[in-house]
This record gives C-alpha cells, structure tokens and sequence, in this order.
C-alpha cells in the first residue's frame, strides 16, 4: 500500500534540513511518499519553529485545519515536531488531543518507533529528551535530487542571547564526528550534489577530533571538505562573531571552493543594546572581523541579522546600527522587529518604545539595505560570474537558472542538460529581484560577431 507523508515546515534552514531528513528516514522505515497535497496524507507533521513569537498560534491553527480530516479519518496520523514540540510537550495534548505524538528536534529519528508505539498502544507517545548526536547514526543514507544540500554538522547553542529560546529547545552545542560529516558531504557528491551548505545554530563553533585525536576547528572542517571531489562550493550559516577566528577568515582567501560571501549576524550596531542582549561582542570587534575577512578575501560579500526594536533601544541606539550598515555596506539581511519569547531574560525587560516607531525603524532598515544590495546588483553588470545552474528559470521556459557566490539568481539561455553544471555567466543587467545574462562563450559569439 503507498502510504503518503505531508510535512508542513515553519522556521530556519535548520528546520528544512530535518524535514527533509524527517521525510528519508520515514520513506525507508515505513515506505511513506512525502506529497504536496496534505489532504491526501495518511501521516500529517508539523515541525515547528519557536524563534519567532506567535509559534504556539501558527502550530494550533495549523493543526486546527488538519482536526476536521482527523475526526472523518480516525486512522489519520498526526504528529508535531520541532522547537515548540519541544518547548511545550505534553501542553499540545491539552490544546489539541487529537494529536498522536510529539518530538523534539534531537528525535526525529525516533519517529518510526513512536508511530509503532501510537498504533499498537492507540495513545499518544511524546519523545522530545535530548540524546545529542545520536540522530545522525540511526538515520539512512541522504537521497537528494539537485546540485544543492543542506549538511547539518552541529546542533543546539551555547550562547545563551537573552532574546533567543534556542539553547532551551535545542540544548547545548554539540558537534558530530569529523567522520560522520565528511562521510555524509563524500555521498552526496556521489549523488550530483556541487554545492554543500554546512549547517549549525553557531556553525564556525564546530569543534570535534580526527581519528588521530587531533583537535578539528571549523576553518579546519572547511578545508577537509573543499579536498572532496564533485563538491564545488561551500557556505555555511549561521555563524557567530564569538568564533570567528582569523584561521576562519583565511579560509575565505585560501580556499577557492568556499563562497565569497559570509552571513554574519549583528543584531545591533549599539554596544549598549549588544550588551543587553548577552551577544558577548562590541560593534568594534565585529567591524575588525568584517575587515579581517576582506583583508584575505576583498571581494567577499556580507549579510547579516538585526533585530529592531529590542527592550530600551533608543533612537541613538537605532542610528548607530544604521551607520554600522552604511560602513559595512551589507549585501541582504533578514531583519526583524524584536518578539518577547516566554522564559528568556529579555522577556522581562521594560520596553517602552511604541509598536509604530518600532515599524518605521524597521522600514527605514530594510529599505537602506535593499538600497545597499541594488547597488551591489548594478555593479555585477558587465562582471562574469560563476553561476550553479539549478534548472529551468521559472519565468521562462526556454531559460535556465543560477545562483552566484552573492547567492544572486540568474537566468540566461542554454539546455536544462546543464543542471548540476558551473557555467561562467556575463551579467548584463539587474534586475530588483534577480539578474539576467548570457554565457561567456555565447557572449564572446556575439562580440565577435559583431
């Protein structure tokens, strides 16, 4: 019998990559077909995220579409999993028992196991402890279809923000075994993948051993795994500026397969509110960071994280992080107005700043980024660009489509036979949401045609 799965994902990357792995692991222990229709599901997940406020709202109105499926269909299977799963537990049986189990984001790969123990027991069955690292030894081999993965090499956090409920639903930072990663990055290079992106809360906080005992830092991992054949570019997110070593830096001029550009959240330009949000940095050190990578890679394109509207930030506080933005002159951010989550520190400070003035310091962030990042588009014409073709362009059929190293998409002509393929593209104009161009060699056809 084709049994179908439906995964509805909220959150990070990091919540994609176990979705994902979620769906493999189910496929080989149950024989289920994750699908894009949820109302052909014979299984129903949620894995939710809690970074963000309003998660516990998002999950219950979620499940509360799915409960009129489940009471027609009592054999339906429901689940929910991720970071609210494990902030609340057994609290979603109250609000909705009709669920039939829960798990934490360190037991997806116990899932098999609780769907067993719901139908033999016809109760719920929730999981959401924290075993560390032992998912990635009990999940199957990676199935990917496209140039492209996700590798997870770390969970949880140790930072302890006073915004962030992470290091509550994830637990403490752990790294996997040297051997593990590369084993897993080795396979999907078998398998068509040219482009890895190394995942972790802290990425570049990755620390573990090689099989001689010695130690493996983060800039070390990066190079083990630029030395695996087929893998063409690296990135990682999310790091910290806590860990980011000058060895790390380095790495983005030594190792050509690493891509120009780093994502390093900020979340504020004011030393004040960094301090108030436990960051552990001053706006200085991360400038000579930003300063230390382009000494070894000048070309090298930066995004980053804000939150605006944090407890006591004032509108010195706001200027300095715009100003910290003009002289960084980030390439995109993802930026947030500030949401209270329930058992952090910063839940308790005062906050007297409106929800309107909040709005417009948020506005005026993301417009002078967007400005930033324009700029930055208009200056790649004319540039040729190392482009990863995905596959077809959306928009038109007869076209394919890339991603830069500045993580630009970019439609051009040529065969869909060049998918998993780097093609060096001339970029000829920029667009607000993409780029266009045409290949070197059509380009110098053309020129010389000319």
């Amino acid at each position: 019998m084709d049994k179908k799965l439906y995964i509805k994902t909220f959150g990070c990357q990091m919540n994609e990559y176990d979705s994902t792995r979620l769906a493999e692991s189910l496929a080989d222990s149950h024989g289920y077909r994750a699908i894009d229709n949820p109302e052909q599901a014979d299984l129903l997940l949620v894995n939710t995220c809690s970074v963000r406020e309003k998660a516990q709202e998002k999950l219950f109105s979620q499940l509360g579409r799915w409960r009129p499926w489940k009471d027609h269909n009592p054999d339906l299977l429901i689940g929910v999993g991720g970071c609210v799963a494990s902030q609340e537990g057994d609290a979603i049986l109250s609000k909705a028992p009709y669920v039939d189990f829960i798990f934490g984001p360190q037991t997806y790969h116990r899932v098999s196991e609780l769907i067993d123990q719901t139908v033999s027991t016809r109760s719920a069955q929730v999981d959401v402890s924290f075993p560390e690292i032992e998912k990635f030894d009990c999940l199957p081999r990676r199935r990917v279809d496209g140039p492209r993965a996700f590798v997870s090499i770390m969970e949880g956090c140790s930072k302890y923000c006073s915004f962030c409920v992470v290091p509550y639903t994830r637990g403490e930072e752990y790294s996997r075994p040297l051997d593990s990663v590369i084993t897993e990055i080795f396979e999907l290079a078998e398998q068509g993948v040219r482009e890895v992106t190394l995942l972790g809360q802290n990425v570049n906080a990755y620390c573990t051993t090689n099989h001689r005992g010695q130690a493996v830092d983060f800039a070390t991992l990066l190079r083990y795994v630029s030395e695996i054949e087929g893998i063409g570019r690296i990135r990682y997110t999310t790091s910290h500026p806590l860990e980011f070593t000058d060895e790390l830096a380095r790495a983005h001029g030594e190792l050509p397969k690493l891509a120009r550009h780093l994502h390093l959240p900020v979340q504020s330009g004011s030393d004040r509110i960094l301090a108030r949000m436990k960051r552990r940095y001053t706006r200085n050190k991360y400038l000579q960071i930003i300063k230390n990578v382009r000494s070894y890679c000048p070309k090298i394109s930066i995004s980053s994280d804000f939150i605006v509207g944090f407890p006591g930030e004032t509108a010195d506080d706001f200027k300095q992080t715009m100003d910290l933005i003009d002289e960084v002159g980030f390439d995109h951010s993802f930026s947030f107005l500030y949401s209270k989550r329930p058992g952090t520190p910063a839940a308790e400070l005062v906050d007297e700043t409106s929800e309107e003035i909040k709005k417009e310091r948020l506005h005026e962030l993301q417009a002078r980024v967007n400005s930033l990042a324009s700029a930055i588009s208009d200056s790649m014409v004319n540039t040729v660009q190392s482009v990863l073709v995905d596959g077809v362009s959306r928009r038109r059929s007869r076209q394919i489509c890339g991603r830069t190293e500045n993580n630009r998409v970019v439609n051009f002509d040529g065969p869909s036979s060049w998918q998993g393929q780097f093609v060096d593209v001339m970029i000829t104009q920029a667009m607000p949401n993409s780029l266009r161009g045409v290949t070197v060699d059509h380009h110098n056809q053309v020129f010389a045609s000319n």
